[in-house]
């Protein structure tokens, strides 16, 4: 009897009609031998409804209680599905994130996982039932609820599976699996059958929204083959497997777009050792994440540093940049927020000369200037301006004949 730990997003709970499928569906996989874990998210929008409502409450609200609140969603979720299994008999049981062993820091609002004793999961399963986990949330080791970030609820799924040594992981959400670009940019986009963790890790982290980056390394790290799959269909979707050494890979996998990202650039400064690491240091002290960094060439012993952050960081990152100006020696600190990031990702990339210069002719070709390039053996990544993001996509898609047919 194999073991699946199957989460299920929130457009897959967000109604009664919608739960009563999800429970049918379990108790289905139930029938055809399996045990089965369930993690759920909120239901629809309620995290955002709760977000704004605490917002009209007051603007700045403390951490914890947001914590306290917003895991209030799933719990509500895991509630309800555990109703509906039993009305189709199915005997189950619900537990919190705290319950269920999830030990995480003290990091409110993103917390991250230490440690699983999942003890309580375990004896349900071996009882004959089905535990139903809220997902999204765990407990500290100060003994406070806490939330582990957007997205949070694949985390739950994976960290289960993985400390469950269950024999895959299913990912339920809206979408059919993880297509070679967003299919509303890309009409033409096709639907992946599998894909490497290296492949997933970059298409996460360069604008891929089908699974949350920590998901995926946590995946990887503990070899928990993932399904993604859509619950309204419940059709085979994409494996997210190891890398199969044997097998042929296409060159380019998926063509990725992120517009949520602003683009910092500290100009005039001197080119001595020591210069980045203050910068940089700044900006890990205010808990700013950088994401690309580009440095020119050293003119006249004078340089620019480029880098990206995230949209929602930029007062933080340009308040930072400015406190160390003058200790760096820098002329100017400016930002642009009107950027967009493009990225094709492959495994095959390794082994095939040439995908740079096609991908840089298809830009020239078609009048679209590149800003920053970053690059892996599996990714190349190009800034650009943000009107031009979309018309990149379609492009790049078409050049590396990922159209579907």
């Amino acid at each position: 009897m194999s073991l699946i730990v199957q989460k299920y997003g929130g457009t897959s709970v967000g109604s009664a009609e919608r739960i009563r499928a999800v429970a049918e569906h379990v108790a289905q996989t139930r029938r055809d031998g399996h045990e089965v874990v369930v993690v759920v998210s909120a239901m629809g929008k309620t995290t955002d409804d709760l977000i704004l409502l605490a917002e009209q409450i007051s603007p700045n609200n403390p951490a914890r209680e947001m914590d306290m609140l917003l895991t209030a969603g799933e719990r509500i979720s895991m509630a309800l599905v555990s109703m509906a299994l039993s009305a189709v008999g199915v005997e189950s049981a619900s537990f919190t994130g705290s319950q269920a062993g999830i030990i995480t820091d003290t990091t409110h609002r993103r917390a991250k996982i230490l440690e699983m004793r999942p003890d309580r999961i375990r004896e349900a399963l071996d009882d004959g039932l089905v535990p139903v986990v809220a997902g999204f949330q765990g407990v500290s080791i100060e003994r406070d609820v806490t939330t582990l970030g957007r997205g949070g609820t694949d985390v739950t799924a994976v960290a289960l599976a993985a400390a469950l040594k269950a024999d895959v992981c299913e990912i339920f959400t809206d979408v059919t699996g993880v297509f070679s670009a967003d299919p509303r940019v890309v009409p033409k986009a096709r639907q992946l059958d599998t894909v490497s963790f290296d492949e997933m890790l970059e298409i996460a982290a360069t604008g891929g929204r089908v699974l949350m980056l920590r998901s995926v390394e946590f995946a990887r790290r503990h070899n928990v083959p993932l399904h993604v799959r859509s619950s309204f269909t419940w059709e085979p979707g994409t494996w997210i497997v190891e890398e199969d050494p044997t097998m042929e890979e296409a060159i380019v996998s998926a063509i990725t777009d992120d517009t949520s990202e602003a683009k910092i650039t500290v100009s005039g400064v001197p080119d001595r050792p020591g210069v980045a690491a203050t910068l940089f240091r700044e900006l890990a002290n205010n808990g700013i994440n950088v994401d690309m960094i580009v440095q020119n060439t050293s003119l006249n012993n004078v340089t620019d540093i480029s880098f990206t952050v995230a949209k929602t960081d930029l007062e933080a990152a340009m308040t930072a940049c400015q406190k160390v100006q003058k200790d760096i020696g820098a002329a100017a600190v400016t930002s642009d927020d009107h950027i967009g990031r493009v990225t094709i990702v492959g495994a095959g990339m390794k082994s095939s000369p040439g995908v740079t210069a096609l991908m840089f002719e298809t830009l020239s070709d078609n009048g679209i200037n590149i800003e920053m390039i970053s690059t892996s053996s599996i990714r190349i990544s190009c800034v650009l301006h943000a009107d031009r993001v979309g018309d990149a996509v379609r492009h790049l898609h078409r050049a590396f004949g990922l159209d579907a047919e």
